[in-house]
């Protein structure tokens, strides 16, 4: 697994000179790599939950997990603008899903961190590019979501953002139960404890093999 190696050859011995992340990239598999400080397990994959950069620690000696832990070590924010055309990652607000738009905190800017805060709106007619009418944004997006989306249009207030393309929409979420929510279609994700299946907007992602 090309992205897993790329890691471990990163600062095997615990610096902070790995490559710069942003949060939902790929850091590498769970069976080879554990979730530390800064990034989380989605399924078989390890993503970053933070911007930063990406560092490798080994086992302690003697340790029955010889597994290396992967950290994201708090990057310095840029002075990063949403403009038209931008892909953002922002979390859901946690009580702002209504019936015709959510409300989202947007954190990166084209792999970028924010320094302000910036807030961004999805409408219903823009979370995907067909049956826009028969959108249910309950079914797209929850609070918590993390979301990668395009930028349209907006000002300082509020941008619109759109997830109408198959690489936008829900890269990480957490289930009712407060399992990981996994993946299994564009329009499911299933939670790693309990099996139960909710309905998202899902952004196509890379997948660890």
């Amino acid at each position: 697994m090309p992205m897993a190696a790329t890691a471990m050859d990163h600062d095997g011995g615990g610096g902070g000179g790995g490559d710069v992340v942003t949060p939902g990239e790929l850091l590498g598999n769970s069976l080879t790599l554990v979730a530390g400080q800064g990034s989380y397990a989605d399924g078989r994959a390890v993503r970053a939950s933070v911007t930063g950069r990406r560092r490798i620690v080994p086992p302690p000696p003697g340790s029955s997990d010889q597994r290396s832990t992967v950290e994201v070590v708090g990057h310095k924010a840029h002075s990063a603008v949403p403009q038209p055309g931008s892909v953002v990652i922002a979390r859901i607000f946690v009580t702002k899903v209504m019936a015709k738009m959510a409300s989202a905190d947007i954190v990166c800017v084209d792999s970028k961190a924010v320094k302000e805060k910036f807030t961004g709106l999805i409408r219903q007619q823009d979370v995907r590019a067909t049956e826009i009418d028969k959108v249910d944004m309950y079914q797209s997006y929850r609070p918590g979501d993390i979301v990668r989306a395009m930028l349209s249009l907006g000002d300082a207030r509020a941008y619109y953002l759109s997830t109408a393309k198959n690489e936008l929409g829900v890269v990480s979420a957490q289930s009712i139960a407060g399992g990981t929510l996994v993946p299994i279609s564009w329009t499911e994700m299933q939670c790693d404890l309990t099996g139960q299946i909710e309905q998202r907007k899902v952004a196509k992602e890379e997948r660890c093999l």
